[in-house]
C-alpha cells in the first residue's frame, strides 16, 4: 500500500508540479487568438432537467452570445451530461433498466431541452464517450506519476445524491420516514450513511497554501464576491485529503482505475475532467486551456473552486481563469423537490411563455448572489410589462403607417435636436426638452454599461438598465405625441421625423444588446428596422450619429417588412388578469 509522503518530499514535488503563476488582472485574459471556453456544469443524468439546470445553461449561453457579437472573438460553449456514479447505478436499478440505457434516455432529454431553449452550445459532452474515458485515464496517470495519489483506508459520512463524503460540520441531526434518528446534509437535506472502504486518496491537504495564493493573485477567479469570500473561509479550515476512488464491488458503473480493477474513479474526478477532454486533452488542450470560464451552481462550488484547481495544479496545469457562481431557484418560497411535487419542467415553461419570454424572465430575475423565486404570475407580469407592452408596443407605435406612412428610417433634424455640450444638465433648445437630452445620454452610455455588467456576471443588471431606457423612450414618444403633428407642415414634419428617428435609433440599440438574451425577438426587431446581419455586432455599435454631426447609414433606408406583433401578451391560466405597471 502507498503511504503519505513525508512533508519535505511532498513540498519538493509540489514545487516541481506547480504551474506558473499568472499575474492578477482586472479582466479575463483570453487564450491564444482571443479564445475562450465557456462551460455549464455537465448535468447529472439520473433525472430530467429542471429550471435550475436551464438557468445555468442560459447564463453561460448569454455570456457566449454576447462575446460572439465582438469579433474576432473565438469561443466555445460546452455542456453535456455526467453519466457515471452510484446514484445513476441505483436509479437505473430502481427503473428496471441498465445504466447505459438510462443515460442514453436522460442525456437525450437534456440535449432536447437545451436545444429548445436556444442554448447555442458548440460541444455536448457525455462522460460515457470513449474520448472522455481516455482523457480521464491519462489525467489519473499524471496524478499518480506526480506522487499525488496514495491508497489508504477511508471512512466517513457518504451522501449518494451528492456523490461526496461530508464532514460533521456539513451535517444535521434528523429523523427518517420511520422516525429513527439519522444524519442529513445541511446543504441538500439528503440522508448520509457511514461508509468505510479502502480508496485512493488525493493529497488535497498539500494544496491549502497554493490555493490561497492562487486566489490572492486572482481576486476575480471566483465571482460574485460573496462566493470568493466563502472559498477563502473554507481554506482557513482543515483541508483533509480527498478520496478519489470507490471500491468497484460497490460501484461498477464508472471508469476503472488504470492498473487496478478493484477500484473505480470517483465520479467527480471523472466529471471535472470534461472541461479538458472537450478541448482535446491530453494532446490539443493547450490551444484553449486555461482560458476557461465555468458557470456553476453554488451547491458545487467546493468541487470547482477547491478540488478542481488543486487537481489541475497537481497535474501541472493552471486553474481556470474564472468560476462564475449562481444561486438556486425556489418555487413560491419553497425549495424544489420531487416530494413536494413542485419541480418545474423547463419545456412546459417554454411552451407556456415562449422561448424568449422564459429566457428573459430567468436572466432578468435571476440574481447570482441570492436565491430567486419562481411563480407563474411573476413571469407573466414581467414579460407582459417589459417585452409585450414596453418594447413591443414602442416598435409598433413608431412604425405604424399612421405615424410613418413611408415605412422608412426618417431623417434627423439638427435644428430640432441640436447638440449641446454638457446636455445632461442643460435646458433643452429647439424642440427637444431637457428630458430628451437625458434619454440620449442614457442610451449612448448603454452599450458600455451592458458590457461591464456582462463582464461582472451581472446580466440581470444589464437588463435592468435596458428596461429603464425602454421606459424612458416610451416617455419620450408619449411626451411629444407625434400622432398630433401635421406631416404636411414642413416644420412639423422635421420634428415628427426626428422623433421617429430617435425612437428607431433607441430600438436598434436595444435590439442589438438584447440578442444574447432574447435572440428570436431581437432578430425580429432588427429585421423590422432593416438592420442587416453584418450590422448587428457590438464593436461598431454607435447610437444617433447624426446628433454628433456624423452620417447615419440607416437614415432614409426602407424599413423591413411588418412582421406583426413583436411579443404577444401572455394570458394567465384560468383567465385571471395580472396587472402590469403603466409605461
Amino acid at each position: 500500500m502507498l503511504r503519505p509522503l513525508p512533508p519535505r518530499r511532498l513540498l519538493l514535488l509540489l514545487l516541481r508540479r506547480r504551474p506558473p503563476r499568472r499575474p492578477a488582472s482586472t479582466s479575463p485574459g483570453p487564450g491564444p487568438g482571443g479564445r475562450l471556453l465557456l462551460s455549464t456544469p455537465i448535468f447529472y443524468a439520473n433525472g430530467p432537467p429542471h429550471i435550475g439546470h436551464l438557468y445555468s445553461a442560459l447564463l453561460a449561453d448569454a455570456l457566449h452570445r454576447h462575446r460572439q457579437l465582438r469579433p474576432p472573438a473565438a469561443g466555445r460553449l460546452c455542456t453535456g451530461t455526467d453519466e457515471h456514479g452510484l446514484k445513476i447505478q441505483q436509479a437505473a436499478a430502481a427503473a428496471g433498466t441498465s445504466p447505459p440505457e438510462l443515460c442514453e434516455r436522460v442525456s437525450g432529454l437534456f440535449h432536447h431541452a437545451l436545444t429548445q431553449a436556444d442554448v447555442s452550445f458548440t460541444d455536448f459532452t457525455r462522460t460515457s464517450q470513449p474520448g472522455h474515458r481516455r482523457a480521464v485515464c491519462h489525467f489519473w496517470r499524471t496524478l499518480q506519476d506526480s506522487g499525488m495519489l496514495y491508497k489508504g483506508s477511508y471512512e466517513g459520512w457518504y451522501c449518494t445524491p451528492e456523490e461526496s463524503f461530508l464532514s460533521e460540520s456539513q451535517l444535521a441531526e434528523c429523523k427518517d420516514a420511520q422516525g429513527r434518528p439519522c444524519k442529513v446534509s445541511l446543504e441538500t437535506g439528503h440522508q448520509v450513511h457511514w461508509t468505510k472502504e479502502e480508496n485512493y486518496m488525493f493529497r488535497l491537504s498539500a494544496f491549502q497554501d497554493p490555493l490561497r495564493q492562487w486566489l490572492r493573485d486572482n481576486p476575480r477567479a471566483v465571482s460574485p464576491e460573496p462566493f470568493y469570500q466563502r472559498v477563502l473561509r473554507w481554506l482557513e479550515e482543515d483541508l483533509p485529503d480527498l478520496s478519489v476512488s470507490r471500491e468497484s464491488s460497490r460501484l461498477q458503473w464508472g471508469i476503472p482505475v488504470p492498473g487496478d480493477p478493484t477500484q473505480t474513479i470517483y465520479v467527480w474526478v471523472d466529471a471535472l475532467v470534461n472541461y479538458l477532454s472537450v478541448v482535446g486533452y491530453p494532446e490539443a488542450h493547450g490551444e484553449w486551456w486555461p482560458a476557461a470560464h465555468h458557470v456553476v451552481g453554488k451547491d458545487i462550488l467546493k468541487f470547482h473552486a477547491i478540488y478542481w484547481p488543486a487537481l489541475l495544479m497537481a497535474a501541472g496545469l493552471a486553474p481556470p481563469e474564472r468560476i462564475l457562481v449562481h444561486s438556486h431557484w425556489t418555487v413560491r418560497g419553497q425549495k424544489m423537490s420531487k416530494s413536494l411535487g413542485n419541480v418545474i419542467d423547463p419545456l412546459a415553461c417554454i411552451e407556456r411563455y415562449t422561448v424568449d419570454g422564459f429566457r428573459y424572465f430567468l436572466l432578468r430575475q435571476g440574481v447570482p448572489e441570492r436565491d430567486c423565486d419562481y411563480y407563474d404570475e411573476k413571469v407573466i407580469k414581467l414579460v407582459n410589462s417589459e417585452l409585450a407592452d414596453a418594447l413591443g408596443g414602442l416598435l409598433n407605435r413608431s412604425t405604424a403607417p399612421s405615424i410613418n406612412p413611408g415605412n422608412t428610417y426618417p431623417r434627423f433634424s439638427e435644428s430640432c435636436f441640436p447638440k449641446i455640450p454638457g446636455s445632461g444638465e442643460a435646458k433643452g433648445v429647439g424642440r427637444a426638452s431637457a428630458e430628451d437630452y437625458e434619454l440620449v445620454a442614457a442610451v449612448a452610455a448603454l452599450p458600455l454599461q451592458v458590457a461591464g455588467y456582462f463582464e461582472g456576471f451581472q446580466i440581470y443588471k444589464s437588463l435592468e438598465c435596458i428596461a429603464l431606457c425602454v421606459r424612458q423612450t416610451n416617455s419620450f414618444f408619449q411626451r411629444h405625441r407625434p400622432w398630433k403633428l401635421n406631416r404636411k407642415d414642413p416644420t412639423e414634419r422635421l420634428w415628427l421625423d426626428t422623433i421617429i428617428h430617435v425612437t428607431l435609433e433607441c430600438l436598434r440599440v436595444y435590439g442589438t444588446l438584447l440578442q444574447p438574451v432574447i435572440p428570436r425577438a431581437a432578430d425580429k426587431l432588427l429585421s423590422r428596422l432593416a438592420v442587416g446581419p453584418e450590422e448587428r455586432g457590438l464593436s461598431g455599435l454607435t447610437f444617433l450619429p447624426r446628433y454628433d454631426g456624423k452620417p447615419c447609414p440607416f437614415e432614409g433606408r426602407q424599413l423591413g417588412p411588418d412582421t406583426g406583433v413583436l411579443f404577444h401578451r401572455l394570458e394567465v391560466p384560468g383567465g385571471r388578469q395580472v396587472q402590469t405597471e403603466k409605461l
